[in-house]
């Protein structure tokens, strides 16, 4: 028997080698098409319903029943598509969706004609959401320009308790009657300012495309702006940032704190839901720690101790750390003033002479800790030079504890977009500061 030589074949197998090489250089590789991302351009944070010491807003109903809800989102950013994210966090039953529609908003509750879509989950037009979770909605299209208006209507028609909403909307909402998701003008019995189940609205994107969520109390949620306006800090932003493709969320819930929870989780609790999982985030305004100081002695904070400029400093720190593991730029916002802050109401004593101090204690470090990647000077930006521990009367609200129209949109101008994601360093409008953090 003749023997195989591994030598008889490599000729031959030489040539078919070289061959197939040929073939595959001469039928180039499929491009694969590049897929568009989903970025929030929207954000309302949940918030758990709250019973005993606060009561509900008084015109947020004990539940809905067989009623359209008609809630009202400015954009920042726009698309070709959209989705919305409901969600049932704090729910302790299952949320019943029987209609879901997006459009162009109106006026007055109404939507722009020709623009109202059904919106679906997973192909079906009515959805259930199980306690706890959040529901996304399949894309449709609608083409969003950026900085307007869209409207949401949800059917409710199961008695619905509003387990999961956000208090402090300054937007109005319409109520009424029936399944009205469709109507072009809905027939309202009732309005609310607040939201409702409605958590983000999301739109197709370019990919890279970036986000910057401010994350704070009641000065970022806008409490005290004019209603219907969009004249929130974080508003005033958007306007300034859209042109250049940068979606700004605002995550602030009024009352919110640093180290406890009470009008809201504390901020360590919801800095991975509201911050860093949504997509596209580049960095993050932190401006909140002023409730942390002020509630003690006051009905919000019944047997509580102010927290101390230390506590605070360490939960900025494990802020900051999280970020930056997500690769998320993080700005540090001064504690504005608030001396005489809410005086004339309930919650009289929420200034004092040793709150006053903390606050000091805690601008001193963000201003000079070194830590923040960049520096917002809110503080200085807002108060009165001839007593640096009141707000500029044209900035002030009247409750000296939040900003008016005017000073939300001081604020809101203060720093640019290479302040907040990094790049060459310009000019930056006073009191924006940047800063080389410790690493």
């Amino acid at each position: 028997m003749q023997s195989l030589s591994p030598t008889r074949f490599s000729a031959p197998i030489r040539r078919l080698a070289a061959l197939l090489l040929a073939v595959a250089v001469a039928v180039p590789l499929q491009a694969q098409p590049v897929q568009p991302a989903w970025i929030a351009t929207w954000t309302a944070s949940p918030q758990p319903r709250w019973d005993g010491d606060f009561a509900l807003p008084s015109n947020l109903p004990f539940q809905f029943f067989d009623q359209t809800v008609r809630q009202v989102a400015r954009v920042s950013i726009g698309g070709p598509r959209v989705r919305v994210v409901l969600s049932n966090e704090y729910g302790t039953r299952p949320l019943r969706i029987g209609a879901a529609r997006i459009a162009l908003a109106g006026r007055d509750g109404a939507i722009v004609p020709g623009s109202d879509r059904v919106l679906s989950f997973g192909g079906q037009a009515a959805a259930s959401i199980p306690p706890g979770a959040p529901l996304l909605s399949d894309p449709v299209e609608l083409d969003v320009a950026p900085l307007s208006h869209v409207a949401v209507s949800l059917y409710l028609p199961e008695p619905t308790a509003p387990s999961t909403f956000h208090w402090d909307a300054r937007q109005t909402a319409w109520v009424g009657a029936g399944n009205q998701a469709g109507a072009t003008r809905i027939a309202a019995d009732a309005t609310l300012d607040t939201r409702v189940f409605l958590r983000d609205v999301l739109v197709e994107a370019a990919p890279g495309t970036r986000a910057v969520v401010a994350f704070g109390d009641s000065i970022t949620d806008g409490n005290m702006a004019s209603i219907d306006a969009d004249a929130r800090w974080p508003d005033v932003l958007a306007a300034r940032l859209a042109p250049q493709g940068v979606a700004v969320l605002n995550a602030g819930i009024s009352g919110a704190r640093v180290l406890r929870d009470r009008m809201g989780d504390n901020a360590l609790a919801r800095f991975e839901r509201d911050v860093l999982a949504q997509p596209g985030v580049a960095a993050v305004v932190l401006l909140m720690g002023i409730n942390d100081i002020g509630w003690q002695d006051t009905p919000l904070g019944p047997g509580e101790r102010s927290a101390d400029a230390e506590e605070l400093i360490a939960g900025y720190r494990q802020l900051i750390a999280w970020a930056r593991a997500r690769g998320v730029r993080i700005v540090g916002g001064t504690l504005t003033p608030f001396e005489g802050a809410l005086e004339q109401t309930p919650q009289h004593g929420y200034h004092s002479a040793a709150k006053e101090r903390i606050r000091q204690q805690v601008n001193a470090w963000i201003r000079d800790g070194g830590e923040f990647d960049a520096v917002l000077d809110f503080d200085a930006l807002l108060r009165d030079p001839a007593r640096p521990t009141r707000f500029l009367p044209a900035y002030d609200s009247g409750d000296h504890l939040h900003p008016g129209d005017a000073g939300y949109r001081a604020m809101g101008e203060a720093a640019d977009l290479r302040l907040l994601l990094g790049g060459d360093r310009a000019p930056l409008a006073a009191p924006a500061r940047q800063r080389r953090p410790r690493r």
